[in-house]
């Protein structure tokens, strides 16, 4: 079964929307299947605690796992360089792809190419996170020669509590950031369900919606030489992006 195409995700120990999520969008492709590898993550705040998630030995560990798969892409599938740093997704996909072999992203390093080839520089962000969190994304962003005109977040720490912020919720959020008329919203987190909302929103306002889970599917599936356009009803960014 030479013609497979396996997508390797490394995922937060406590997210249960990014699996179900990723699995819907390339179910209508039938080679591509979307293979998952966890560490550690519980908590997303400032504390040294909840940073030291992300230290990278456990990472390591889990993208080693993963390629036993022999999977074709491996992409870090969370956000934690929104806030940490762009640079920490750079350096941390580089080793995984030179200790791998493997091509390697990430849902963060996904967004900023989209946001970069389509020109986006007036942003709508919307989150789960607590204000800390949401201050540093903003900062990192503005950084980046990116304003975030319209903003809005839940203010929750518990990663496992972003699954339940509930779709109206989410659909609110989204509403009112787009009031600002920014060039695209993301929806950032892969804990969050703001994926399945993308199609009907931009149907409505005529904004593109970014979402964490379909950026790196996105991306995934480009670096495992698959037509992205081929994953229908997720929004445009899969028909509309090169």
């Amino acid at each position: 079964m030479s013609n497979r195409v396996l997508l390797g995700m490394l995922t937060p120990s406590s997210n249960t929307v990014l699996e179900p999520i990723t699995g819907a969008m390339v179910a209508g492709l039938a080679e591509v299947s979307a293979h998952f590898g966890r560490f550690r993550v519980t908590e997303i705040s400032m504390t040294e605690q909840a940073l030291g998630q992300f230290d990278e030995a456990p990472v390591m560990a889990a993208a080693s796992l993963l390629a036993d798969a022999r999977v074709d892409v491996i992409a870090w599938n969370g956000t934690s360089a929104s806030w940490l740093g762009f640079e920490t997704d750079e350096r941390l996909c580089h080793r995984i792809s030179q200790e791998t072999g493997i091509p390697t992203t990430s849902s963060i390093l996904a967004l900023n190419e989209i946001l970069r080839v389509t020109g986006v520089e007036r942003l709508g962000l919307v989150t789960p996170y607590a204000d800390e969190i949401q201050a540093a994304i903003l900062e990192n962003y503005r950084a980046a020669g990116i304003e975030c005109v319209a903003e809005r977040h839940v203010g929750e720490k518990v990663n496992f509590n972003f699954s339940e912020v509930s779709e109206d919720t989410i659909r609110g959020m989204l509403a009112e950031t787009a009031a600002a008329r920014p060039q695209a919203i993301t929806t950032l987190c892969t804990n969050l369900r703001g994926a399945p909302l993308a199609e009907q929103f931009e149907k409505e306002t005529g904004i593109p919606l970014y979402d964490s889970i379909s950026v790196v599917v996105w991306k995934s599936l480009k670096l495992a030489g698959v037509d992205p356009a081929r994953v229908e009803r997720w929004g445009r960014l899969f028909t509309t992006v090169e």
